[in-house]
């Protein structure tokens, strides 16, 4: 069998591409049908649906890269005994690589379904294909040279945002500015793109979007798929955090069939952590996007369907004939469902400052994630915000900017942040805390921010600095505006209340509708506190779905795409 130098070189390469043994490979043939390819046939090309997880025979099978500036580069090639794949087989998803019979092949192919159930009935089997899959998946991360190419100003905001909505979804991407790359120049002016039609993105399957919404770029890449409407699911559960992705693994795990939909991407903001440190089971921390990833991956383990990203708009009172919940997505299609969860958890809340959305995507930033950090590398920054995701934000940007100077209108930290972050914090010589502080302007030119300015709460001293990037971390309001006319109970700051008399301690005032996480009144604001809610729900969901079908009102859930 013949590799590349890079998968040969990689310290986990045994585990990235195992060599099974006949014993595996004789388990593995009861999940798998025969499939035979002729040589130089191509198997799937980048931008198409794999087949499922092609195990090898006989034969060889070249992987090579898609994408700009490296179609066609070789990644491995896989012999008898080895697999293809990686994680969007396990979803059914388009596959991000390119596959083709170096050799006439003889192979088992196991669908996404099959290997799901793989999964779960070999299970140490499974977990080796399982670990494959995730490590390729981050090997094409990490290199960047698959997936889809965003051709565009680096500063530019939309840029930026869909650079975020990529990586937080989980998808290897490329970026490229023209004017640092002379193909992408050459490729802006084939497709005569006009400046304001910037930025491009260019699809695996040859599709060019001109500065895409999030929801048009993941349809072309098939994130979002059409939904079935007469399928029937256990649960709906709308919100793709700890708390809605926790609850989808439990139930998954359980054997009941749940769809998930989130308006933006998985992780919810939980994924904008650096860096946890005080969650059970990872004495040296994880950054809230790894995390994240986990459990979504783990949810589609278990055969969970992921909508994402879905936007749940309304929440309305009609069932259809058969007293089930019905979820109207994107105005044309429809999710049938016995019960459903909210876990919409909340949204960023805004500064008041009048001229705020002038510098939002390239200047204003509510997450701090290594594209922020790359962009204000060795520039001075600013962060407003007392909490753990304030706090766990301000020590990583200090350790790839200047000065981080932090802004509290509070009297301190110690009301509202883990001891161990402000002693970090206090440890960092790059880090000035500055507290009763509250900014009242930002200044600049063209969306690019120039200068920002300060007010002591306390003494009313006003400061302005030259601080090129803002980023705001104070805090939320609960995403629960689509329930407005839903019936569904709201405490005076907009948490939805769970636990009245005669309902479960998670149930909402319509009967088989819960809420769990940070939307629902009382919570405690932790990732923790959120999983363990998704799991707790999911035990009420079982107690719901085995009563006779209740005398209550009807709901609907509608869902639109922004």
């Amino acid at each position: 069998m013949e590799q590349t130098i890079a998968a040969k070189s990689h310290p986990r390469s045994a585990q990235m591409y195992p060599v099974l043994p006949p014993v595996d490979i004789d388990r593995l043939r009861r999940f798998g049908a025969a499939a035979s390819y002729r040589a130089g046939q191509r198997v799937v090309g980048a931008g198409e649906v794999s087949p499922g997880v092609i195990v090898i025979l006989s034969g060889e099978l070249e992987i090579t890269r898609a994408g700009y500036g490296g179609t066609g580069a070789h990644i491995v090639t896989h012999g008898a005994g080895e697999f293809m794949g990686e994680l969007a087989q396990l979803s059914d998803r388009p596959s991000l690589v390119n596959a083709t019979a170096a050799s006439d092949v003889e192979a088992l192919v196991i669908v996404s379904g099959r290997l799901r159930d793989l999964m779960v009935q070999e299970a140490s089997l499974g977990e080796r294909v399982m670990r494959a899959l995730i490590l390729r998946r981050v090997d094409l991360l990490e290199s960047g040279g698959s997936g889809p190419i965003i051709v565009g100003r680096r500063h530019s905001g939309d840029v930026l945002r869909l650079q975020g909505f990529l990586t937080r979804s989980g998808q290897p991407h490329g970026v490229f500015d023209p004017e640092e790359d002379t193909c992408a120049a050459t490729l802006i002016d084939r497709f005569k793109v006009d400046e304001h039609h910037l930025p491009i993105v260019l699809c695996p399957d040859g599709r060019l979007l001109r500065n895409p919404a999030d929801t048009d770029l993941a349809r072309c890449l098939g994130l979002v798929r059409p939904i079935d409407p007469d399928k029937l699911y256990d649960v709906a559960i709308v919100g793709a955090g700890p708390a809605g992705l926790a609850a989808a693994v439990y139930a998954g795990s359980e054997g009941l069939s749940a769809i998930v939909l989130d308006c933006r991407a998985f992780g919810g903001q939980a994924g904008a952590s650096a860096r946890i440190e005080n969650y059970l089971g990872f004495p040296t921390g994880i950054s809230g996007l790894a995390l994240m990833a986990r459990a979504y991956n783990q949810a589609q383990k278990f055969g969970v369907e992921m909508a994402i990203p879905d936007e749940a708009c309304q929440l309305s009172l009609s069932r259809d004939a058969e007293r089930h919940f019905v979820l109207g997505v994107d105005a044309d299609e429809k999710v049938r469902a016995r019960s459903v969860v909210v876990a919409s958890g909340a949204s960023y809340r805004r500064l008041d400052v009048a001229n705020l959305a002038e510098f939002e995507g390239a200047s204003v930033h509510y997450w701090a994630s290594p594209i922020e950090a790359k962009l204000c590398a060795n520039q001075e920054v600013a962060l407003i915000g007392a909490g753990n995701s304030a706090g766990q934000a301000a020590v990583y940007l200090a350790s790839q900017v200047k000065k981080v100077s932090l802004l509290v209108r509070g009297k301190g930290l110690e009301a509202t942040m883990s001891r161990y972050l402000i002693d970090r914090i206090e440890a960092q010589p790059n880090i000035e805390v500055h507290v009763q502080t509250e900014v009242i302007g930002l200044a600049g030119q063209n969306g690019s921010l120039e200068t920002i300015t300060w007010r002591d709460r306390e003494t009313g001293e006003v400061d302005t600095c030259a601080i090129p990037h803002l980023f705001l971390f104070i805090g939320a309001e609960p995403n629960t505006d689509w329930l407005a006319d839903a019936g569904i109970e709201r405490d005076g700051k907009g948490f939805i209340r769970t636990g009245a008399e005669g309902f479960h301690p998670l149930e909402t005032n319509q009967s088989g509708v819960f809420a769990i996480g940070d939307v629902r009144a009382g919570s405690i604001k932790r990732v923790a506190a959120a999983v363990g809610e998704g799991a707790q729900v999911v035990a009420a969901l079982h107690a719901f779905l085995a009563q006779p079908e209740p005398a209550v009102a009807d709901v609907t859930v509608s869902v639109a795409v922004r």
